[in-house]
């Protein structure tokens, strides 16, 4: 019994901290972070569903912070030597790199995705899994960015975001891809929807 109150007590404390550092981190760069405390565990779960693990290759996430969503995509059965991590915050990636000793963690932006993941080949990605912020950046950068993940994504594979809004981040392009939405996530404070964008 004691055991089991100190592990309870061992993962609130961890939870604490982790709201804590995304505090400090959207404090410090609201823009970067754009969040002040990591998505919830249903939100993190129905993110790491929509991930294709019968697809080969590499899965890349985008801004996972403290790693909630990385550790439902490595619940979810996604070996974690297939996750590629891109973060921009140094304090998180040191922090992913404890955590999730055996995933593959590249410090840098990716609002540069081709330079920041110069290495993968075009079409290569099983799926892509995004946290970023991406309400807080102009409308061409978003089209920018979601351009420049389908063309690393291999054809149909999805790239995931979510966001707080009614809107979806990148409205869909006739011809050029799509976009579906998720039910809303009312138990993720605040309620959050996830869309899923494929080449069309």
């Amino acid at each position: 019994m004691n055991h089991r109150v100190a592990v309870r007590a061992r993962h609130f404390s961890n939870k604490l901290k982790d709201e804590a550092r995304f505090f400090r981190s959207w404090v410090e760069n609201p823009l970067k972070t754009g969040a002040v405390s990591p998505s919830g565990p249903a939100l993190s779960k129905l993110m790491a569903r929509e991930a294709e693990l019968d697809r080969e290759g590499p899965v890349v996430e985008l801004g996972p912070g403290t790693g909630v969503v990385t550790k439902a995509l490595v619940a979810r059965g996604i070996n974690p030597a297939r996750l590629v991590a891109v973060e921009y915050n140094p304090d998180f990636c040191v922090l992913l790199h404890r955590r999730f000793p055996d995933i593959h963690v590249v410090r840098g932006d990716a609002y540069a995705l081709k330079t920041t993941l110069k290495d993968v080949a075009p079409g290569s990605l099983a799926s892509m899994i995004s946290s970023l912020p991406l309400f807080t950046r102009p409308p061409a950068e978003r089209r920018a960015l979601l351009r420049d993940a389908l063309d690393l994504l291999q054809p149909g594979a999805p790239f995931i975001q979510f966001s707080y809004a009614l809107v979806p981040p990148v409205p869909a392009i006739s011809g050029e891809f799509t976009v579906e939405r998720s039910p809303w996530v009312l138990m993720n404070l605040p309620p959050a929807r996830v869309w899923i964008y494929r080449k069309a």
